[in-house]
């Protein structure tokens, strides 16, 4: 048999038993009229009490199947409110902390830079006294510089004209048969002490310390300050500059 004649077919319910027996005894009597009307109320009853029982069932079934999942998405709801809650707190308790750590972080990192930045000016501060005691000791070191300059620049077809400072000027001319290579050695009161400019053939170029100290001072301060700071300031070899 098909599957398809199988589900044509419904169950019959049977009868109640009682309803049976009253069937029978109305059909010895030979009533058919009253076995129909019985045997439709037992039938109309015992739908009745199907469907009763049947809502019951499904009532109760119902009501545990939506307490069950009530249940479960209450815990659920009840777990994900927990957890905000706990996560709100940790952030307001960690805020303050993170913001210290920030801090704390920042101020190591500017008293390292500040460290990293004095390092600089006392190298570049000891530089200078070291070329001023130089010069001190021997004038005539600014000549070496002259002669340095001069193999940069075009070869000479005049006279080679040395701008020097008024006491450098005097110390080189002080020392007996200083070799100034018949260069012709100019005062300049406006050139600080080791400063000198050189002036040849309608060239002129810096033979002084200061700017070749500058660039040993940008290369220091570029490695331990960084590109962005690595500009060391200005100042004189002389004077307040100690």
């Amino acid at each position: 048999m098909s599957s398809t004649a199988t589900s044509a077919y419904r169950s019959h319910r049977f009868p109640p038993l009682a309803d049976r027996e009253i069937a029978q005894a109305l059909a010895a009597q030979g009533a058919p009229e009253a076995l129909q009307a019985a045997l439709a109320d037992g039938h109309a009853r015992g739908l009745a009490r199907g469907h009763e029982e049947g809502f019951d069932k499904g009532l109760v079934e119902g009501r545990a199947i939506g307490e069950a999942q009530g249940r479960e998405r209450g815990e659920a709801l009840g777990r994900a409110e927990s957890e905000a809650q706990l996560l709100a707190r940790w952030q307001r308790v960690a805020a303050p902390m993170q913001a210290a750590t920030e801090a704390l972080r920042q101020v190591q990192a500017d008293y390292q830079a500040a460290l990293r930045r004095e390092m600089v000016e006392l190298v570049e501060r000891v530089a200078r006294q070291v070329i001023r005691a130089e010069l001190t000791l021997n004038p005539t070191q600014i000549l070496k510089l002259v002669e340095e300059t001069l193999q940069s620049m075009p070869p000479a077809v005049s006279a080679v004209e040395v701008f020097l400072n008024n006491e450098d000027l005097r110390a080189i001319q002080a020392i007996e048969g200083a070799d100034t290579r018949g260069w012709n050695l100019i005062a300049d009161p406006a050139l600080e002490a080791g400063e000198c400019r050189v002036q040849v053939a309608g060239f002129e170029a810096d033979a002084g310390c200061r700017q070749r100290l500058q660039a040993c001072m940008g290369q220091v301060a570029a490695q331990l300050l960084g590109a962005e700071e690595s500009a060391p300031a200005e100042a004189p070899l002389s004077g307040a500059a100690a």
